[in-house]
């Protein structure tokens, strides 16, 4: 099994599993490997090494590297900011607008929903004074991660 470092065109770090570098390639020439935060199947492999040597003389600019919150770390709140935002909404889907407008209008029970609308309509429902946020939900949300 190999590991292999990869990002996506958008500097989105991630990890993936091979059985073999050729079938990393066959996989990425199918599109098949795509960045689990933003669905990007522009992906890359990344150098990698088993492990990084500093010397006990730092640099300033390496201290502030590794004091920094890791690219990772950022990318693990995210997912799990986006999980639980997930599990605390209820899906309307494609009738996002219908519904945010009957809440709205005290026509149906107030609830925090999510779904899909058209920046249209989102511009609608902010000059209604409905407040709406769009936020793009990574496609490995969507479905249960194995």
């Amino acid at each position: 099994m190999k590991v292999l470092d990869l990002k996506c065109a958008h500097d989105h770090r991630f990890e993936g599993w091979f059985a073999s570098t050729e079938e990393f390639e066959s996989q990425l020439a199918r599109k098949l490997v795509a960045c689990p935060v933003c669905s990007a199947t522009d992906v890359s492999r990344m150098p990698s090494a088993p492990r990084l040597n500093l010397s006990s003389a730092r640099s300033e600019v390496a201290q502030k590297a590794v004091n920094a919150p890791a690219a990772t770390e950022v990318q693990a709140r995210a997912l799990q900011f986006m999980r639980e935002l997930i599990s605390k909404t209820e899906n309307v889907g494609e009738r996002f607008a219908e519904e945010a407008r009957r809440i709205h209008y005290n026509e149906a029970p107030a609830r925090n929903i999510r779904g899909v609308t058209t920046p249209e309509d989102a511009h609608a429902l902010l000059e209604e004074g409905i407040d709406v946020l769009p936020l793009p939900v990574p496609d490995a949300l969507k479905e249960p991660l194995q």
